[in-house]
């Protein structure tokens, strides 16, 4: 009998994934293109290297390739239409717009509806294309089968969707658990075949995880990991890094390498890891428990890590909540582009990951201040020494919204300490570097995928410009307050999607979904809880 469900199993995941009826894939492609010759004309191009601004420029596309980047004229003097590249079948005018390589975002979850955040897949895919996103590396979610078929269709343009590269969860889709470091070569191998780019890791055994890194070295595999507290006092950061992990998401693991007072950070004798009040709580208190900025301790780490050319995914947005809970949940965008029940997920709830708001204090929110506080110093100054920092979002989680929230980490980047160059930089050529795909995308140069981002104001000024809210200005002509801003065209593989038809159809969603539910149209009125909630006992509305 076991055999026999062995080979039905078997049989199963040879099948594509269409054939299982997996229904989140169910929704088409709003690009058009890709275009024999498209014309950019008039751009002010960003390039992604960290090189500074610079146009008019007009930019030439011929299908998914990039064929020239000819510079018109100067600004404030009209364009010399002789230095102009020839017609196009397809045109967009771009003048007084910004024009940047298609942003990376290294830390992906795409949801789907029964994944306890309610929300189609055509929700997230929509709203990270909205906000500029054109590659997304999807560390986990589901199994390498599904991932592999979301990759293809969005290859082929199938699906409004990022492009996507492949990280499943170690040891996901295996038909047995992985309990011998045998087994986790096997694993590595087996999703090498099937054509993954990399792998994530939470943690495992030390021999597990020394085979599983050695194996993908062996492959060719990129790798990254949540270092969990539940293994991290066995391989901190240093370790995992030292035995072949090219990426880390978020930072646990490493303030433990930063120890030197201690092995375990200073957990209450009343800790219990699921209850996540204690797990992020704690949290918020680990930085204070390492080494002291720019100590020899701390130097050391660094360096180490330098040394290994490691790269560093810091994600500082999903834990933003932590340390103003108020001004994360009622971010003006939840209103009108959060689904109702992913706002139920984001609620307070002791089953639902990161809703662990059952009684948040002021005290925690001080923690927390102060955790960002040693945590950005060690990030820019790893920047500042050479270190590879890149960008991502672990949206869906902790009032963190989809595209909303990449945005958000370039704001927080630019709060540790980096230039807006340099934030896009992360955002875009570094991270290329990182999925090792930096002779494709990543820049914007000659030869390279047509990966681009059209936005009508200026982000090196002001990020917040590339929210899909845009952001409030006084017109001081008329003395009205007007919205500017929002991405308006991205491209992916010479593929051209209108970011605001792509928002309309999320609030479509939005509005679709409450109207099941009986709600009333327009704007939620979004606080944590209903206003009968709110008033204290005894009290009055």
């Amino acid at each position: 009998m076991r055999f026999l469900v062995a080979v039905l199993l078997a049989a199963l995941f040879a099948l594509p994934v269409s054939a299982q009826q997996w229904k989140d894939f169910n929704y088409d492609s709003d690009g058009e293109g890709p275009y024999e010759r498209l014309v950019i004309r008039g751009a002010i191009m960003v390039e992604g290297s960290g090189a500074p601004p610079t146009g008019p420029v007009d930019i030439v596309i011929e299908n998914d390739r990039i064929v020239q980047i000819q510079n018109v004229g100067y600004p404030g003097l009209p364009i010399d239409p002789d230095r102009r590249p020839g017609p196009g079948t397809r045109e967009i005018d771009a003048h007084g717009m910004y024009v940047l390589p298609g942003f990376i975002d290294m830390h992906g979850h795409p949801h789907t509806e029964d994944s306890g955040h309610g929300t189609p897949l055509e929700y997230v895919t929509k709203l990270w294309v909205a906000h500029g996103i054109t590659t997304t590396r999807v560390v986990g979610s589901r199994g390498p089968e599904w991932l592999l078929e979301m990759q293809r269709l969005s290859d082929n343009n199938e699906i409004t969707a990022p492009r996507i590269q492949a990280y499943p969860i170690f040891g996901r889709g295996f038909d047995r658990p992985i309990t011998t470091p045998e087994d986790a070569r096997e694993w590595v191998r087996m999703v090498k075949d099937m054509g993954v780019q990399g792998m994530k890791f939470f943690g495992a055994a030390p021999s597990i995880m020394e085979a599983a890194l050695d194996e993908a070295r062996i492959q060719g595999l990129r790798s990254t990991e949540h270092h969990a507290q539940l293994d991290v006092t066995r391989m901190n950061v240093l370790r995992t890094a030292s035995l072949g992990l090219t990426s880390m998401e978020h930072w646990y693991g490493l303030p433990e390498a930063l120890f030197e007072d201690r092995v375990i950070q200073n957990y209450p004798v009343d800790y219990n890891y699921m209850n996540e009040a204690h797990r992020f709580g704690e949290a918020g208190r680990l930085w204070a428990q390492a080494a002291p900025p720019f100590s020899d301790h701390w130097n050391m780490v660094m360096d180490s890590l330098l040394t290994l050319d490691f790269t560093i995914n810091p994600t500082f947005i999903p834990y933003l909540a932590s340390r103003d809970l108020m001004a994360q949940s009622r971010k003006e965008w939840h209103a009108i582009y959060t689904l109702p029940a992913l706002w139920d997920f984001f609620r307070p709830s002791r089953a639902a990951h990161g809703s662990y708001w059952f009684y948040w204090t002021t005290e925690n929110e001080m923690d927390w201040k102060e955790n960002y506080r040693l945590w950005m110093t060690f990030i820019n100054e790893y920047k500042n020494r050479g270190g590879r920092v890149t960008l991502g979002s672990d949206s869906g989680y902790i009032y963190n919204l989809y595209g909303f929230g990449y945005i958000q980490e370039m704001e927080l980047m630019r709060e540790a300490g980096f230039h807006p160059l340099e934030v896009i930089r992360s955002a875009t050529n570094l991270a290329a570097e990182a999925l090792g795909m930096d002779d494709e995308i990543g820049t914007i140069q000659v030869g390279k995928k047509a990966d681009l981002v059209i936005v009508p104001e200026n982000p090196i000024e002001n990020l917040k410009v590339l929210y899909g809210t845009g952001w409030i200005r006084l017109n001081d002509d008329t003395m009205e307050v007007e919205r500017v801003g929002g991405v308006k065209y991205t491209i992916k593989d010479g593929i051209i999607f209108d970011a605001r038809q792509l928002l309309a159809d999320v609030r479509s969603m939005v509005e679709e979904q409450k109207a099941e539910r009986g709600m009333p149209a327009g704007p939620m009125p979004m606080t944590i809880e209903t206003v009968d909630e709110l008033t204290p006992p005894g009290g009055s509305q």
